[in-house]
Parts: structure tokens; sequence; C-alpha cells
């Protein structure tokens, strides 16, 4: 069990593909914590790409490379305590490959802000404006897919001054895509 009662996440995903027909779902999840309940909800759907940015070894645990998902549809991307923003960049472009490969019709992020240095919670050392970052590559790379069928969920950030500059350099990069 992590942090969620109820995943919000992957109902959404889940929603999108029996209500609305899409056939390719992407949910990027850059908390600091392995997504462990979406993953548990989606892995087996061949309809969704998950793709988990996370510290590991960590709460609630899970989340190794290992695990990819019943269709191969999931991207685990477990990174050490201490990781500096290039490091975690280096990583993110991994994931944005598989995304592009994956050609979504719709973007869910679970986006968490506790991957901030200031965080008390986690040990990654990302900064505020890195959000813009993380949002903006994601954007750039879908945009031929998913013509801007983007929904982002607040997930996480434990430090508040921290979580409002992190959220807004994410809200900045969602409103110059559009």
């Amino acid at each position: 069990m992590g942090f969620c009662v109820i995943n919000n996440i992957g109902v959404a995903a889940n929603y999108l593909i029996s209500k609305y027909k899409y056939k390719r779902v992407a949910v990027i999840d850059w908390d600091c914590h392995f997504g462990n309940g979406t993953y548990d909800i989606l892995k087996s759907n061949k309809n969704v790409f998950f793709s988990s940015l996370h510290q590991y070894p960590y709460y609630p645990g899970g989340g190794t490379e290992h695990e990819k998902g019943d269709h191969n549809n999931v991207l685990n991307i477990p990174l050490p305590a201490g990781t500096s923003s290039r490091e975690y960049f280096d990583a993110y472009e991994h994931m944005l490959k598989k995304l592009k490969e994956f050609k979504p019709e719709f973007i869910l992020m679970s986006a968490g802000f506790d991957a901030h240095k200031d965080d008390p919670l986690c040990q990654l050392n990302l900064e505020s404006r890195d959000y813009y970052e993380i949002t903006r590559r994601v954007l750039e790379t879908t945009k031929h897919f998913c013509n801007g069928k983007v929904v982002s969920i607040l997930e996480g950030g434990y430090d508040l001054k921290a979580l409002a500059e992190s959220a807004n350099e994410h809200v900045n990069a969602l409103l110059e895509f559009n």
C-alpha cells in the first residue's frame, strides 16, 4: 500500500479506454515514490504505457526495472538517493524515447513534486525549475500524437515552498504548450 486510497490516475486511464475508446493512453509518474497502486491497476492493460521515475529503494517498495507489466507496457526507472537534476534528466530521456515509440493518444501525468531537493520525505535533488522542463519535454515529445490531450493530477510534495514553486513551473509549461 502506498499513499493512495483511490488511485485517480488508474481510474482515469481505464475510463478513457472504456468510455472514449482510446487505444493508447500513457501515464507518466514522476512522484518520488514508486506508483505501486498505478502499476497494479495498469500492468495488465495493453492499451496503457506506464512509466514511474522514483527513488529506489524507498517506500512503498517495488518499482524495479524488471517489473515490465504483462505486455511489456511498463517502464520503471529506479533512481538512487542523491540523484541530481542532470542524472534525472539522463534517465528521463530514456523514458521519453519509449513514450515516443508508444505514440500515446492521451497523456496522464502523476505530477508529484516530492523529488525536490527541499522535500523532507525524499532524497532526490530536483530544483523547482526542473519541473518546467519535465513537463515541457513530455508535451514536446507527444504533441504529434495526442494533440494537447493531457491531464495532470497533483500527487505529492511536502515542503510547501518547494511544492508551490514546482507546481507553478509545471503549470507554466502546460500553459505555454497551449
